[in-house]
């Protein structure tokens, strides 16, 4: 039963799927951060799904891509683009800390998040089209979207938090921090080893570039923010897919050309 609660948490918080909402409790979340990458899971196979049945109607390529960029913001309900379009225009202010966790708290749409919203949505469209949505690149970003949220749980129950109050605050102060860190970095090790068994050379770019978000995140919190927020997760984690949809197209592009 806790078990299923502790599913049902992570679903109720981080996704727009219909699911039981139990009353959160100390039980129920302690390991609620190990069962939000079964989210990206559920997106993982949603675009096997997608892709298999462009196939079959024989779908236009925009379309297909078009299905692909909106499938994570449909199971999400966007909850993390809306964490990408606070933190951008925080960063955009250029102020000190305080200011910048002002803005994040700010319900108000900024000039920064909605050109940051547009250009996110455009690069995500063209490269959703521009990737052979082959077997081998079904798998690679299936795991990926499981790998961005195991890095994302390690992260709160990992870094210093930039204020005692939030979401990312609610997880980390109910969680077994070490049993947490210690799954999320023991799956994140096997799905990156999994990325380049069935990636390869394009798996393992894709792995370098969620370290190389991951490695940003830390730094760019710790300086910018003292710390991390739930709307830094959310950036974090928009990044992360984008930069690892680009790997995989860059990787395949080469190959076309070499």
């Amino acid at each position: 039963m806790i078990l299923l609660e502790t599913i049902a948490v992570a679903f109720s918080m981080f996704s727009a799927i219909p699911c039981p909402q139990p009353v959160w409790s100390e039980k129920n979340m302690r390991y609620s951060m190990c069962a939000f990458p079964l989210i990206g899971a559920v997106c993982g196979l949603l675009w096997w799904g997608a892709v298999a049945l462009g196939d079959f109607l024989s779908a236009p390529k925009l379309l297909l891509a078009a299905a692909l960029c909106l499938i994570p913001v449909l199971v999400t309900g966007g909850i993390h683009l809306d964490g990408y379009a606070d933190t951008s225009d925080a960063l955009a202010s250029y102020g000190p800390p305080e200011k910048k966790r002002e803005i994040l708290k700010d319900s108000r749409c900024g000039a920064f998040a909605v050109i940051r919203l547009c250009t996110w949505f455009l690069a995500d469209f063209a490269l959703c089209g521009t990737i052979d949505w082959n077997e081998k690149a079904l798998w690679c970003i299936g795991l990926a979207f499981v790998l961005e949220r195991c890095l994302s749980g390690f992260a709160i129950a990992a870094f210093p938090l930039a204020k005692n109050t939030g979401l990312a605050h609610t997880f980390s102060a109910a969680a077994d921090k070490k049993r947490v860190r210690a799954i999320l970095a023991a799956a994140a090790v096997l799905l990156s080893a999994g990325m380049i068994f069935v990636g390869g050379f394009a798996g393992g770019c894709m792995v370098l570039a969620a370290l190389w978000i991951l490695f940003r995140y830390y730094f760019v919190a710790k300086k910018q923010f003292e710390g991390i927020t739930g709307d830094l997760a959310g950036w974090f984690l928009q990044r992360a897919e984008l930069w690892m949809l680009a790997a995989l197209a860059l990787v395949q592009l080469l190959e076309g050309v070499l």
